[in-house]
């Protein structure tokens, strides 16, 4: 399943670089993840990093985008050619 950036964000800007997919940009309001280039960190780190550095726990699963393991693998695969 894909993340996404809930409203509680404060705009710290620590979840962008350590985003290996570059899936984390500024939105209008605050920080926003592509769903199609977030694997959660798959094939690349054993948990999301976005969610560890995030300092008021505002990312979270995002419902409208279920995805299996295999299938961020598989899209971790496409992405990285």
């Amino acid at each position: 399943m894909s993340l996404k950036i809930t409203d509680q964000c404060v705009n710290c800007d620590v979840c962008e670089p350590v985003c290996p997919n570059k899936a984390i940009s500024l939105g209008s309001e605050f920080y926003e993840i592509a769903p199609e280039l977030c694997t959660e960190c798959v094939g690349h780190h054993d948990e999301p990093q976005c969610v560890i550095v995030c300092p008021v726990e505002c990312i979270i699963s995002d419902p409208e985008h279920p995805e299996t393991r295999e299938a961020l693998l598989a899209k971790f695969e496409r992405l990285t050619g």
